[in-house]
């Protein structure tokens, strides 16, 4: 396999759906063809290495809620016979889910028997309501918006569609971005993370602890990252690809040198010059984005202690002010901002049958 030239895995599923799968559907189903969801090539950061496990050729079939009962047994049947062995030179049979390795699939080259494929089958409802835990006819609150982890909703809305006749990316279209006024929410609940903590880096450096002080910086540098996502619109995918994503930003060029600098400093001296420097990069972003009125850019002292900081409250503040909608005006005082800021735990950002007792911390 390893011999074989690399294809990007959103290229090798959408020619087996074209060349393999939908020749054997025939005119006659009504379905949506897609790869969203899971998997690194879902956001197009699949490499060589990602072929050993998860990775072949697969696509993910939507039907009709009835059809997908009555007529998903017979068309697995008929993939499972009719499919090429192999696609581009890819097994399209793979292994048995691992019960040991989270479910974990191999392509496994088959010469006999019926195919064990990947072509996947779900309702369009049942399919969002396993990943995201919502349902696609209701419309989302703020709750919901602030409970759902972006790299899930990075992972719906990207991918690919192949073929639409049920709408699917209508959905995909639905879950493309926040509401105007829960972003303005999340960009002032990121300020306001910053100014938790921009005076603590220099505090714990100014004692001694070099070490506490580099993990505060690096958690600033990760705030930093995290509203540049944000005033881009761009939903920040899960931590291995994250800092990959950061670099396609418009605004990487210019905050990607000081950030590195903040997490090399020796020093928490060196740590804050380099900070100051991204504060000053996301102040112009924020003030380019026109939201409020426009705010000094300059790092100052921190009342009179010896610190540079951006004062990220008074973004929070002027942000706040912003806000029209009822139901995210009365989170005003709970600036905890979604699941993404008050959290890290793997498990809580990806088990979706959490989402709904999480949603409670914004009623």
């Amino acid at each position: 396999m390893n011999e074989l030239p690399f294809v990007p895995g959103l290229e090798l599923a959408a020619s087996f759906y074209r060349d393999a799968v939908r020749p054997i559907l025939g005119p006659g189903v009504r379905h949506s063809a897609a790869l969203i969801g899971s998997g690194s090539e879902v956001l197009g950061l699949d490499d060589e290495m990602s072929r050993d496990h998860h990775w072949g050729p697969r696509v993910m079939l939507f039907l009709e809620p009835v059809e997908l009962d009555s007529k998903w047994p017979d068309l697995s049947s008929r993939l499972a016979e009719q499919l090429p062995r192999s696609h581009r030179g890819y097994s399209t049979n793979f292994t048995p889910p691992d019960p040991l390795d989270n479910g974990t699939q191999q392509m496994q080259h088959s010469e006999h028997g019926p195919i064990n494929h990947r072509v996947e089958a779900y309702s369009i409802a049942g399919f969002f309501t396993r990943y995201l835990a919502i349902d696609p006819e209701a419309e989302l609150d703020t709750a919901d918006w602030l409970s759902l982890p972006q790299h899930k909703l990075r992972a719906v809305t990207a991918g690919a569609v192949f073929h639409d006749d049920l709408g699917l990316d209508v959905m995909r279209t639905r879950l493309s971005w926040y509401p105007h006024d829960v972003w303005l929410y999340l960009l002032a609940c990121g300020w306001r993370r910053i100014a938790q903590e921009e005076h603590l880096m220099g505090r714990a450096g100014l004692t001694g602890d070099e070490i506490g002080s580099a993990l505060i910086g690096s958690r600033l540098v990760r705030d930093i990252m995290r509203l540049a996502f944000l005033m881009e619109k761009r939903y920040a995918p899960y931590p291995k690809w994250f800092g990959t994503a950061f670099r396609s930003l418009t605004s990487a060029k210019a905050l990607q040198v000081p950030l590195e600098e903040a997490l090399r400093a020796r020093s928490w001296g060196g740590r804050e010059k380099a900070l100051c420097k991204g504060y000053r990069v996301l102040a112009e972003m924020h003030n380019a984005l026109g939201i409020t009125a426009a705010l000094s850019e300059d790092p100052t002292r921190f009342h009179h202690r010896p610190f540079n900081v951006i004062h990220g409250d008074r973004f929070t503040e002027a942000i706040l002010e912003r806000i029209v909608d009822p139901s995210v005006k009365k989170l005003h005082a709970r600036r905890i901002g979604s699941i993404d800021l008050f959290s890290d735990n793997t498990d809580l950002l990806d088990n979706p049958r959490l989402r709904p007792g999480l949603a409670a911390l914004f009623d």
